[in-house]
Parts: structure tokens; sequence; C-alpha cells
């Protein structure tokens, strides 16, 4: 659960940040915008160092599936674009992998 609800903030975290550059580049936002984007990429950063693993590599790849759940869901709710049965389908197959890579036995 611990796991689970640190991902869910990384991943809102790493979004927040990358949408405060994409809205600067893209949405001809002012630079301001990158302030706080900067802090939330940090945040994010900061928040897969306290997933509990011995290996950074598999913190970063069992994320990825949360990542891209969150983000089909911030295109969605944010963006106001609903997925269509191809992202949900993706979503699922990543929160897969995602739950074979956290729940697997892993040799020390």
């Amino acid at each position: 659960m611990k796991t689970g609800l640190i991902f869910l903030a990384a991943a809102i975290a790493e979004i927040g940040g990358c949408f405060a550059f994409w809205s600067w580049l893209r949405l001809g936002k002012t630079p301001f915008w990158l302030l706080p984007g900067c802090g939330s990429l940090l945040l994010f950063a900061y928040l897969l160092t306290l997933i509990d693993t011995s290996v950074a590599g598999r913190a970063y790849a069992a994320y990825g599936g949360i990542y891209i759940m969150v983000a089909v869901l911030w295109m969605w709710f944010a963006e106001g674009t609903q997925p269509d049965r191809w992202d949900l389908l993706g979503v699922g197959l990543c929160l897969l992998g995602t739950a074979v890579i956290l729940l697997a036995r892993h040799p020390q």
C-alpha cells in the first residue's frame, strides 16, 4: 500500500513538472511556470528514493506502469481527452508488468 501511494505521488509530481515545461514551450505560458515545474520534478526524484528495493532500476521499472496510468488519467481529466480502448489496454498491460516486477521473488 505504501509503495503504491509513493508511486502515485511520484507520478503526479513528475507529470505536473513535465506539464509545466509543456505549458511554457508548447502553450506559450510564462517562464515562471518553470519554477514550480522544477520543484515538482525534484519532489518526484525524491519520492522514488523512498521505494523499498535494493536496486534503483527495479523501482524505476515498476514505477513505469504507474506513470503510464496516471498520464492517461491526466490526459482525461486535465486535458479533456477521454482514453480509448487502446489507451486502457496499454495501461492494463503496463500495470500487469508493474505487478510482476513488484510481487515476484527476486534473488538477493
